[in-house]
């Protein structure tokens, strides 16, 4: 239970950054205060729809897998990347209040998001360790009391 709650806490502030610096650079995204809600349902999305997306979309990909080069082959796994970060960022669209306005504002965001979640994957370990210390602080100051 706590290495799930570590993981939904560190992915969940680095969602917050992220649609932060993406309702920053992009004029067609409006995030605000919204981030927050938002990035429950980023975090939500990342560690429960986006794996079975992309599983799914991988197993109907290999069907004909055969048929393409292997420049073709990577082509459809980045396509289909792009397109997991797609629904994803729709969903959170979708669910929340960020606001996406025209064709730039639902092509450009999942590209950042993919960029924000490499970086995340870089830094995973260490900042789900800071993350677990904190949490067993706060246990240990709760039990206390």
């Amino acid at each position: 239970m706590k290495k799930a709650i570590v993981r939904f806490g560190s992915l969940y502030v680095f969602n917050v950054v992220v649609l932060l610096l993406i309702g920053l650079l992009l004029r067609g995204v409006s995030v605000g205060w919204h981030a927050f809600w938002a990035a429950i349902i980023l975090t939500l999305a990342a560690l429960f729809v986006k794996p079975t997306l992309a599983a799914a979309f991988r197993r109907s990909a290999a069907k004909s897998a055969a048929d393409r080069t292997k420049a073709g082959e990577k082509v459809v796994q980045y396509v289909l990347v792009y397109l997991v970060e797609l629904i994803v960022w729709a969903l959170t669209v979708w669910l929340s209040g960020v606001d996406a306005r025209g064709f730039w504002g639902y092509v450009i965001p999942p590209l950042l998001l993919l960029v924000g979640w490499m970086i995340y994957d870089q830094v995973d370990d260490k900042l789900q360790a800071k993350a677990s210390e904190v949490y067993d602080s706060v246990q240990a100051r709760v039990r206390r009391r």
